[in-house]
C-alpha cells in the first residue's frame, strides 16, 4: 500500500477560461423568403460560439445550455427547477455575461412588492412633476432567483411584462428593451414558505428544464478549478442584441414541412385523451414547440425542421403545460411517464406531406 503522505502533493494553479472572440457580423439576410445555406451555417456559428462561452462556466451541461439559449432566440422565457447547488444561477449568469447587453438579478422573497420589479412613479418636487423610475426588469435579460417564494401579486407582475414585453405603471405602458428573457429558478424540495405558480403563470414559460449535477469528468474538472470562485464573471460577451435579433428573424424563416405540423397537432390532440391528463397540450403549447424546433434546426445548420427536432424538445416545452389529476400522484405516475407514453403513442412522419 502506498503512503501518500510522503509523496509532494503538487496544487494546480486555477486557469481563467480563455477570451472568447466576437461573433462575426450576420450575412446579408433577406426579410422574406426561405433560408439560405449561408444563413443557417452563420447560425449555427454563432449559436455554438456562444454555448462554447457559456460552458467554460457551466461544465458537462452543453445540452442544457443549448435549450437555454434556444429559448433566448425563440423569444421566450425558461424556468429552471432543480436542487440547490447544481448551477442554475451560474447558468443564467453565463448568459448574461456572454451577451453585451443589460441584465439584473431579482431575489424574490415574501416581502417584495410588484414595485420592486416594475417600478414607481415619484412626484418631483423640483420640478413640479411625476416621473417614472423603472424597476429591475427593463433590462435585457433578468433572473428571478427562487420565484416561488414571492407573494402571488408580485408573481402576476412578470405576467404582462413576460407575454407582451412591455409593462403599465399608473395607467402609463412603458416598452421593455429587446431582446427580453426572464430566467426564473425555483427549488423543488422546499416548499415551506412559497408560493406554487398559477398555471397561468406556467404556460407564460417557453421551456422548463433543469441543470441536474455534473458527470464524474465535469466534477473533477470542477473541483481541480476551486481557486476560481465566480467561473461566471471571467466570460466575456461574445454577442450583442443585435446579433440575437438577426437569429430570431432567421429562425423564423426556417421551413417547417407539413407533415411536422400535423404530427404537432396530433401530440396535441393525443395529450388530451392520456390517462391521469386533467388539461392538455393548448394551442400556445403547439405554437412553442414549433418555435423552438426553427430554432434547433437552425443550431445545427439546417434550413428545415425534422421530426426529431420535436421529439427532442417535447419534454421541456410539455413537462409545465401537461396538468395530472390527483389519481396520478396516488399511483406514482409523473409528467415524464405521461410525456413517454404520448411520444410512443403517436409515431413521428417518415415522409413529406
Amino acid at each position: 500500500m502506498t503512503d501518500m503522505s510522503s509523496e509532494p502533493v503538487t496544487v494546480p494553479t486555477p486557469v481563467a477560461p480563455p477570451t472568447a472572440q466576437p461573433a462575426p457580423a450576420p450575412p446579408t439576410a433577406q426579410a422574406t423568403g426561405p433560408l439560405t445555406a449561408e444563413e443557417a451555417t452563420w447560425f449555427r456559428g454563432a449559436f455554438d460560439l456562444v454555448t462554447d462561452n457559456i460552458a467554460q462556466a457551466v461544465l458537462g451541461k452543453r445540452h442544457v445550455i443549448r435549450l437555454t439559449l434556444t429559448c433566448l432566440v425563440s423569444e421566450g422565457h425558461l424556468l429552471l427547477e432543480d436542487f440547490p447547488g447544481t448551477g442554475k444561477t451560474m447558468l443564467a449568469r453565463g448568459l448574461a455575461n456572454s451577451l453585451s447587453g443589460t441584465h439584473a438579478r431579482i431575489q424574490f422573497t415574501p416581502d417584495l412588492l410588484p414595485s420592486d420589479i416594475t417600478g414607481v412613479t415619484v412626484y418631483d418636487q423640483g420640478h413640479n412633476r411625476f416621473e417614472f423610475h423603472p424597476g429591475p426588469v427593463f433590462h435585457q435579460l433578468i433572473l428571478a432567483d427562487e420565484i416561488n417564494r414571492a407573494s402571488p401579486k408580485t408573481q402576476a407582475a412578470l405576467l404582462e411584462v413576460m407575454e407582451e414585453g412591455q409593462v403599465t405603471v399608473d395607467g402609463v405602458t412603458h416598452t421593455v428593451p429587446r431582446p427580453f428573457m426572464v430566467i426564473a429558478t425555483q427549488n423543488p424540495i422546499e416548499q415551506a414558505g412559497t408560493y406554487r405558480l398559477p398555471e397561468a403563470q406556467l404556460d407564460r414559460f417557453l421551456m422548463k428544464t433543469s441543470v441536474g449535477y455534473p458527470d464524474a469528468e465535469a466534477t473533477e474538472e470542477l473541483l481541480m478549478s476551486s481557486g476560481i470562485r465566480d467561473r461566471a464573471a471571467l466570460l466575456e460577451p461574445v454577442v450583442d442584441p443585435a446579433i440575437v435579433q438577426e437569429m430570431s428573424k432567421i429562425a423564423d424563416r426556417v421551413y417547417v414541412d407539413r407533415a411536422v405540423i400535423s404530427y404537432v397537432r396530433q401530440l396535441a390532440e393525443a395529450s388530451r385523451d392520456l390517462e391521469h391528463v386533467r388539461l392538455g397540450l393548448s394551442a400556445r403549447g403547439c405554437l412553442a414547440l414549433i418555435r423552438v424546433a426553427k430554432t434547433w434546426a437552425a443550431a445545427d445548420g439546417r434550413t428545415h425542421v425534422v421530426p426529431q427536432d420535436v421529439v427532442t424538445l417535447a419534454s421541456p416545452v410539455l413537462c409545465h403545460r401537461l396538468l395530472l389529476d390527483a389519481e396520478a400522484a396516488f399511483r406514482g405516475v409523473t409528467v415524464d411517464d405521461v410525456i413517454q407514453q404520448l411520444m410512443a403513442a403517436v409515431p413521428a412522419p417518415l415522409d413529406r406531406a
